[in-house]
Formats: C-alpha cells, structure tokens, sequence
C-alpha cells in the first residue's frame, strides 16, 4: 500500500516539480511549469452522483489523479489494472485516470507518477533525465 508520503516523495524527486495546494479543495498537487501531472482527487458530489446513477461506488481510501501520455494509454491502463486504476465521467475525454493509494504498491506508483510526469515535463528535461536513468 502507498501512502500520500510516497507520492510526495517520488514527485518532488523528479526534476522541476512544485506541490501546489488546490485553492477550492486544499488538495496537494504536483506539476512543472506545462501543469499538473498527479495530485489527489476526492470524490465531488457531482462525481458521486454519476456514479451513483451508473451503479458504481467512489472507493473507499485515498485516491489521486494521474495524467497520461494519451487517450490510448489511459484505456490501455484502465484495461489492464482495474483493481487499482479507475475512471469517471469527469475525465471522459481527458488524458487522465484515478489511482486507489490502498490497493497499489510504492513501485507501481512511481511508474504511473514519472510516466505522468514525463508527458507534462519539458521535452527537454525529460530527455536527459531518461538517459542519466539509462532509459533513452
């Protein structure tokens, strides 16, 4: 199980990120300067309603919000880990999906925050931080 510490961690360790607080729901946020890559999500009421109609629950724990390279990618994630990753009518159409902390280990999370990373870090910065980690 990761705990929002873990997620702190791994995202201020990559390269040009900022924790931000959201203003309307005091939620952490981290981005770099293109915008937000992960933060935590709680359920909206309006996001409580609709899933609600669709027949589904929000989860109970802590559940944050990933960015990702694309539509495709999102799906294809979605596809494979449904136990752990899911998403709302909120995100359709959006790049994005939702992380339940509780059911995901440390190591999967810092995959799905440095891929979310990578598709808002400059193109630049993201280069040379995959070659100084032999990812190229």
């Amino acid at each position: 199980m990761a705990t929002i510490d873990d997620l702190r961690e791994i995202a201020l360790a990559l390269p040009g990120v900022h924790e931000v607080i959201d203003g309307h729901t005091g939620d952490a946020a981290w981005r770099v300067k293109s915008g937000m890559f992960t933060g935590l999500r709680g359920p909206r009421q309006t996001d409580l309603r609709q899933l609600e109609e669709l027949g589904r629950e929000w989860p109970a724990g802590i559940v944050i919000g990933v960015r990702t390279a694309s539509l495709e990618e999102k799906e294809a994630l979605l596809a494979a880990e449904p136990d752990v990753l899911f998403t709302i009518p909120h995100f359709d159409g959006y790049p994005g999906l939702l992380v339940r902390l509780d059911v995901i280990d440390r190591e999967r999370l810092t995959e799905l925050v440095t891929d979310a990373w990578l598709s808002r870090a400059p193109v630049r910065v993201a280069k040379e931080w995959l070659a100084e980690h032999g990812l190229e």
